[in-house]
This record gives structure tokens, C-alpha cells and sequence, in this order.
């Protein structure tokens, strides 16, 4: 049974650098109406897919790897489980880590009559917020994490406020995770281009005679 404190979660990468400033535990929600075209994530579309995790179980994950400094939560839309992630992201916050949450809303519809419900409460344990829907033929070159020009930063407490000044000086990071069996998973930011140069490369290298 799914209670009002359960995540339907996509993915989860314990420890990142490609996903919001310093290392970062990283969590995809499953589940999303907005559905930009050309997402990077349309395998996080239906809501029905995922994994239902406990807000404190995953906090207790979260809180378990060492040396991170903060959370990023994508998806999927994060606000459309806003109630749980909002559980979840205060359990870190306590705990003295940062919270960044991606959203395909705009700041505005996030704090208007119409909101998801629960936003206010995700946005009241939200250091950095994300907004906007991608913009396919609106390709962002200049500042890390996102994928297209009307996406808004928005700084909600002071915690990352020094990551600000400096944004355009960060670098888009891409990761590339490769099991024993020879799954391929990638995270972080790149232009389809990239992505398919990036992968044709590493099945070449994987692939080479001995």
C-alpha cells in the first residue's frame, strides 16, 4: 500500500558530483504529467513504474554515505510528490545537508492556486529550486545542470547562496556507471550529440580486440 509518505522512486545515485554543487545524493521520482518533449527521462513518465520507498528509510540511506553535502531530488516531477520528498528532504536538512529539487513548474504556477499539493511544504526545505519546463529548441551552453534557457535558479535559503555568483564558471559534468555485467547508466547533462559520441566511444573501448 502507497501511504502518504511513500516516494515512488525511479533511480537513486548515492554519490554524484554531476548533480547540483559538491557531492550529492541524487533521487529520481517516477511520475510525471508534464512530460517536456525530448526529456532526457521519459522512462520516468508513468507513474505507475518505480520503486515505493518510506520518506525516513531513505533519509536513513541518504544520511548513511559519507562525505556528501547535500541531496538533489529530479525526475519525474518532484512536485507531484511533494508531501514525502518534503518529509524526506527536512530529515537532511536537519542533519545540516543541502536540498536542491528540479521542477518542470514554473516558480510562479509552484506558488500559486492551482499548486501541486504539498508544494509550499517541499519548497519551505528546498535550498535551491530548479523551475521551468525544457525547451528543447532553448539549448542552455552557459550554466550547469540544466537543460534549456528559461529555466530559473531560485535561491530559497542563504545554504547555497555562494554557489550563485559563480554559476556560468561551473562545469556540466556527465557520469557514466558501467556494471560487472555490462549495464551502462548515465547521469548528469549532455547534448543528445555528446551522449551518442560519449557512448559510441566507451562501446568501442569495451569492445576492443585484446
Amino acid at each position: 500500500m502507497i501511504s502518504d509518505r511513500t516516494i515512488r522512486v525511479g533511480a537513486v545515485v548515492d554519490d554524484t558530483v554531476a548533480e547540483g554543487p559538491g557531492r550529492r545524493f541524487a533521487v529520481w521520482v517516477q511520475g510525471c504529467s508534464i512530460r517536456c518533449p525530448g526529456c532526457f527521462n521519459p522512462h520516468l513518465w508513468g507513474a505507475k513504474g518505480g520503486t515505493g520507498i518510506g520518506a525516513a528509510e531513505l533519509a536513513e540511506r541518504a544520511l548513511a554515505v559519507p562525505g556528501i553535502d547535500g541531496v538533489t531530488l529530479l525526475g519525474g516531477e518532484p512536485f507531484e510528490q511533494a508531501r514525502p520528498l518534503a518529509d524526506f528532504a527536512s530529515r537532511l536538512a536537519a542533519q545540516g545537508l543541502s536540498v536542491m529539487t528540479f521542477s518542470g513548474f514554473t516558480y510562479r504556477e509552484l506558488n500559486g492556486a492551482g499548486a501541486p499539493d504539498g508544494a509550499a511544504e517541499l519548497l519551505s526545505a528546498t535550498d535551491l529550486l530548479v523551475s521551468g519546463p525544457y525547451l528543447s529548441g532553448q539549448p542552455d551552453l552557459r550554466r550547469p545542470w540544466v537543460g534549456s534557457t528559461n529555466q530559473e535558479f531560485h535561491f530559497l535559503t542563504d545554504r547555497l547562496r555562494h554557489v550563485e555568483a559563480g554559476l556560468a564558471d561551473l562545469p556540466d559534468r556527465i557520469e557514466v556507471r558501467v556494471t560487472a555485467s555490462g549495464e551502462v547508466t548515465v547521469n548528469g547533462w549532455a547534448d543528445l550529440d555528446q551522449l551518442d559520441t560519449l557512448l559510441a566511444d566507451d562501446f568501442r573501448r569495451r569492445n576492443r580486440p585484446a
